[in-house]
């Protein structure tokens, strides 16, 4: 499904090169739960913005399906973030003056051709979602109204809703408590179970167990 051949990913400090992702070799089958972890600055967050299409390599090649994301034009690349990829971040990055609803409804917008049909099942998508994860009774509420439990579970909403093949997740529970730590890790065992592609990106010991697989990275190679 997604293969990584060569990657490297080198940055300049103070006029020397840095290798972030160092000539990296990696292949993801459809349906794995990969669970990515490694001391800081050893370039797990550089190997997930790659594969997301975010993040030009500097040499190397990573594909989808047989394709080099990073041949594509720039149309063809934004779809295939939009329609096959979704992120989830530390950091929520929601919009503070949208609802919750209209926070979790962001990446279905952007696709909607504007018939009732659809805008119906967005709906409710929307809904179903948010009570898988507790917050169906916070849909009309704003992102400082609700704690940061509520809104990393939000922004992990508005990811699930979109219905990506890939799910891209960069430390989601970095700000959470345990209980909120659990419910985001059974919910992403739960969409990879459905058929969903999961690559995790932790420090949480406690998440080290998820998955089919891992992979510890250390100063961008394999360790």
């Amino acid at each position: 499904m997604i293969e990584v051949s060569g990657l490297t990913k080198a940055y300049n400090k103070h006029q020397t090169a840095v290798s972030a992702v160092d000539n990296l070799n990696l292949s993801i089958d459809e349906g794995d739960f990969m669970v990515v972890h490694g001391p800081s600055g050893s370039g797990k967050t550089t190997l997930l913005l790659t594969l997301g299409g975010m993040l030009r390599p500097t040499a190397g090649t990573v594909s989808y399906k047989g394709e080099d994301i990073y041949a594509l034009s720039a149309a063809r690349r934004n779809r295939y973030r939009k329609y096959e990829i979704g992120f989830i971040f530390q950091k929520f990055f929601l919009i503070p003056y949208l609802s919750t609803f209209d926070n979790i409804r962001l990446p279905l917008a952007l696709r909607r051709n504007g018939c009732n049909t659809e805008k119906d099942n967005a709906d409710k998508t929307i809904r179903t979602v948010a009570r898988r994860l507790g917050i169906a009774e916070r849909l009309n509420h704003r992102p400082a109204e609700l704690s940061a439990g509520e809104q990393q579970r939000v922004a992990m909403a508005r990811t699930l809703a979109g219905g990506p093949a890939v799910i891209l997740a960069d430390e989601p529970t970095g700000n959470l408590d345990d209980r909120n730590t659990h419910i985001l890790a059974e919910c992403l065992t739960e969409e990879n179970r459905n058929g969903r592609t999961v690559i995790l990106v932790t420090h949480n010991k406690d998440l080290l167990g998820l998955g089919n697989r891992s992979l510890r990275l250390d100063s961008g190679k394999v360790g």
